[in-house]
């Protein structure tokens, strides 16, 4: 198991890594999803097992590390610096003690606006996270990957 970053060329070659298995600032247990955007082009790590998105410039230095956003599977940032994050947060009192969805909110603070749960039935589904995969259309339609629902949700903003 690694915990790190590698960054490469647009044409493949190797230019630095960034990162160990562990918990400190800048480290990782198991980095789920990578994504590189929002107005200030940052790297955005989805560090599932430490319970947090990391926030880095494109040279590996660290910036912050967010963990009110519940333990990620995946990350995109709009151009808006609206970051969505399909997630989990522990609750005992929940089904399988997780409160699964994506939780959204400011690239520019890390703070969280809103939370949409999940719609499946969490005694329904295999072992697996919410929205493995996530993206944001220019509409600001949210496409969510769901590895353990094995489905592709679309969720349309309301206006």
């Amino acid at each position: 198991n690694t915990g790190r970053v590698v960054k490469f060329s647009k044409d493949g070659k190797y230019i630095k890594e960034w990162g160990y298995l562990g918990p400190a600032p800048g480290d990782f247990d198991e980095p789920h999803d990578i994504f590189i955007g929002g107005s200030q082009n940052r790297v955005y790590v989805a560090d599932r097992k430490n319970s947090r998105i990391q926030v880095f410039d494109q040279d590996g230095k660290f910036i912050a590390a967010w963990k009110q956003l519940g333990q990620p599977s995946s990350v995109f940032v709009s151009k808006d610096d609206t970051i969505y994050v399909g997630t989990a947060f522990p609750d005992a009192k929940a089904k399988k003690g997780l409160i699964r969805g994506i939780s959204v909110g400011s690239a520019k603070d890390g703070s969280l606006k809103y939370f949409i749960p999940d719609p499946a039935d969490p005694d329904k589904l295999d072992v697996g996270t919410t929205a493995s995969g996530i993206a944001v259309d220019a509409e600001g339609s949210i496409y969510a990957a769901d590895v353990a629902a094995h489905n592709l949700r679309k969720y349309v903003k309301v206006k």
